[in-house]
């Protein structure tokens, strides 16, 4: 199954720790912008406007600022998180599906002719107990018709007009030609018959072809190109005797006439320009001894679970051969998996360090997870069969892994190989298994009613008011700035000014001493 990997992180400790390192910069840009301040008053002419407000504002708005950044980063954490978990169970329960319909860990049909039959297990399907002996006497086959050949079949025309190509039984003659026909009906009694409108723009060889193509009745008409470039016009039905066909233009005389598929009238030259090379059958079988008939070589209703391919006659029984090996390794293998899923789920919930370690959902699948051993596969299983990975040698340690004991594993394989199939056996419309209980716990855990869907939400929501609350700040610190601003220029000018007059007075008393 796949490796589930993660990585490790520490942002909800750092998250924690934002805003006391915040609180201890900010007195100490505090301390830095009075001393600047004093600074600038006691030895520049000029005080340094932008720089001190500057100070002054981030001094007054980084405590604010940094647990703004703490939670945004938090937020995103637990995106991630949520994010992480998802993903780890969708390729988990991927991993099951993949695992339960890959057709190793269901019984085979083993045939002892695979000359004459072949088969396999219809998914979902159990057929441990498959012993069955088939005859085929005959293949389903196909009609097949060939026209005449056509010299220069990329530019010969065959005039215009109707054919219409009807399906239903046909008998034929020692020769394999047609003898006769009978159109076949729908279910609401209307007649199998399909007319095709040839005109100037398809009365070409391949336009004839397509023509047919189009109606999609089950017959394909196909060009086939000879050695010395010339061409014949190819038709092949379906496999069965009711899938016989017939074709004829609305003028036999005309050029279209030279494509009839049909029985030869009294009117009609000894040899009709087209020829069957295929008639159309049913396949004849015998199974356990009573005869019946199939339109189709791929036979899925005659034996319990089994798909049957015919490949030829004669004699085969099917028995099944149990994958005991593969299902041993299947279940190793599933709680190697899980304990890595489990890893990543209990790194997002950890107390401590974990990005979701509050939040509901990824607990409550956790827990969930971890009842999982426990948790009935086989709801309808008889008593005494076991219905758990528990109850065939799952169990689950303190840590909450997973581990097999093998001993238990093995006796449950040959008391009940059974119900341990059927625990990893796929269907998509069953509701039993293990694929089916991953499933169900996938779309309980990704419900945004209630599941880590919810979570996203919830999330996506505080970074929403997050980034309002980071605007409504913004406009603070720029409101702020402005006043201070306009602020200490008004106080720079008044200490220039003090500055100008005390320089005078300084002028003034030198004077007066020298004097």
């Amino acid at each position: 199954m796949a490796t589930v990997s993660s990585t490790s992180s520490s942002s909800s400790t750092s998250t924690t720790s934002a805003a006391t390192t915040a609180k201890t910069s900010a007195a100490a840009l505090a301390s830095k912008t009075a001393k600047s301040l004093l600074d600038s008053l006691n030895g520049s002419d000029n005080i340094d406007t932008g720089a001190l407000v500057g100070q002054l504002v981030d001094a007054q708005f980084a405590t604010r600022k940094a647990q703004l950044a703490a939670k945004s980063d938090q937020l995103t954490a637990q995106i991630s998180g949520v994010s992480t978990i998802k993903d780890t169970i969708a390729t988990f329960t991927k991993a099951v599906k993949s695992l339960a319909d890959g057709g190793t860990l269901t019984s085979q049909p083993v045939s002892s002719n695979a000359a004459a039959i072949t088969g396999t297990t219809i998914s979902g399907a159990s057929i441990a107990d498959l012993n069955t002996t088939i005859k085929v006497t005959a293949l389903a086959t196909a009609q097949v018709s060939t026209s005449a050949k056509v010299t220069s079949p990329g530019t010969a025309t065959f005039g215009t007009g109707t054919l219409t190509l009807k399906l239903g039984t046909a008998t034929y003659g020692s020769d394999g030609q047609m003898t006769g026909f009978t159109t076949g009906t729908n279910a609401d009694n209307s007649a199998k018959s399909f007319d095709i409108a040839i005109d100037s723009s398809n009365n070409t060889l391949s336009g004839i072809a397509a023509a047919i193509n189009a109606k999609k009745t089950g017959v394909t008409a196909s060009v086939l190109t000879d050695a010395d470039g010339s061409a014949f016009l190819s038709l092949k039905g379906a496999t069965g005797t009711q899938s016989a066909f017939q074709l004829t233009a609305d003028d036999p005389a005309s050029d279209l006439g030279k494509f009839d598929v049909r029985a030869r009238g009294s009117g009609d030259p000894a040899t009709l320009p087209t020829k069957l090379t295929g008639q159309a059958a049913n396949a004849v079988l015998d199974v356990d001894g009573a005869r019946v008939e199939r339109a189709s070589n791929e036979v899925t209703d005659l034996v319990a679970g089994v798909k049957l391919s015919l490949t030829g006659t004669g004699t085969a029984t099917l028995t099944a051969k149990r994958p005991t090996a593969q299902l041993t390794d299947a279940v190793k293998a599933f709680v190697e998996t899980y304990n890595q899923v489990l890893a990543v789920v209990k790194e997002q919930t950890d107390p401590i360090n974990g990005k979701l370690r509050g939040d509901t959902a990824a607990r409550a699948l956790q827990r969930t997870l971890q009842s999982l051993s426990s948790t009935s596969l086989l709801p309808n299983a008889a008593s005494g069969t076991p219905s758990s990975l528990a109850a065939i040698g799952v169990r689950t340690l303190k840590d909450g892994t997973l581990e097999v004991d093998d001993k238990a594993l093995s006796a449950a394989m040959t008391r009940s190989p059974d119900a341990i199939e059927a625990m990893f056996a796929y269907s998509p419309v069953s509701k039993t298994g293990l694929y089916q209980v991953m499933q169900s716990i996938q779309l309980n855990s990704s419900s945004s009613l209630y599941g880590l869907g919810a979570s996203t939400n919830a999330y996506r929501e505080a970074q929403a008011d997050l980034t309002k609350r980071q605007s409504t700040l913004d406009d603070q610190v720029t409101r702020t700035t402005d006043r201070m601003t306009q602020q200490f220029s008004s106080m720079g000018a008044r200490v220039n000014a003090y500055k100008t007059t005390q320089s005078f007075m300084d002028q003034q008393i030198k004077t007066w001493t020298k004097g």
